[in-house]
């Protein structure tokens, strides 16, 4: 929620320029928001069926979450990307349902070539919201999904793999707009690659690090825009895949 002191708002009525949105409809950023203590709040379903349909209970009965901070790129028309999410989880998985609008749907590269570049929903896991760098190792995951089902992350030997075999994902359309549902294994920091891992088992009251992204491109060689769901500080906004530090926390609930 956004606040202005009386400074603040004498210098927007003086400038006539205080507003999420330019003259044109473009979206300059989206709307400051305080970090509470915790940002994301799931509860435990029954059943979810991942078929990009999202017509289970579960859905209905949990909260919507904006997919609204400019990570980069220029501002951009709700036309052309609008985001949200949903959140609930088992004692196997946890749930997302996304809901995105995006005008032109993209998928530019092959297998892990500038994957970052395509259409990308992009969900950052850290299993015990233990914050710090997770950029060439498993303290925390990005997961970058393609619109082929593809999932990809950076490993310990600093290239990308696939890592399909940590979510289940399927989306549907409705002119162009998306629903996409996922169900994503949570492994904590002791995974390694090409190893047997056993996932962790989810409880209510466990507090983990979350985030979701989305990778826009508007049919060019390179993604426009890069918009998440975490207010991020300063002018490099661009760390998520670095930094598990800026991801909101998530605590699960029965």
């Amino acid at each position: 929620m956004t606040r202005l002191t009386l400074t603040m708002l004498s210098i927007a009525l003086i400038c006539g320029a205080c507003s999420s949105q330019t003259s044109n409809n473009k979206i300059e950023d989206g709307p400051e928001r305080e970090r509470p203590d915790t940002d994301y709040v799931a509860y435990k379903t029954t059943s979810i069926t991942i078929d990009g349909v999202a017509d289970e209970k579960a859905w209905d009965e949990a909260e919507w979450n904006d997919i609204d901070q400019r990570w980069l790129g220029e501002p951009y028309s709700e036309d052309d990307f609008s985001g949200r999410f949903k959140i609930s989880w088992d004692d196997d998985f946890l749930y997302l349902m996304a809901e995105i609008t995006d005008d032109a749907l993209v998928e530019m590269y092959e297998g892990t070539d500038q994957y970052w570049n395509d259409d990308i929903l992009e969900v950052f896991v850290d299993e015990d919201l233990s914050g710090g760098d997770h950029q060439y190792n498993y303290n925390a995951f990005a997961y970058h999904i393609d619109t082929n089902y593809d999932v990809f992350d950076l490993g310990t030997d600093r290239n990308p793999h696939y890592f399909n075999d940590h979510v289940e994902v399927k989306y549907g359309a409705v002119g162009t707009t998306y629903t996409w549902e996922v169900a994503i294994k949570v492994y904590d920091d002791t995974f390694v690659r090409d190893q047997e891992n056993t996932p962790v088992k989810l409880s209510s009251g466990k507090q983990m690090g979350f985030a979701v992204a989305y990778c826009d491109n508007d049919n060019s060689q390179i993604r426009e825009n890069f918009i998440g769901s975490e207010v991020i500080e300063g002018e490099d906004k661009n760390r998520g895949w670095i930094d598990a530090g800026i991801f909101g926390s998530l605590q699960l609930v029965e």
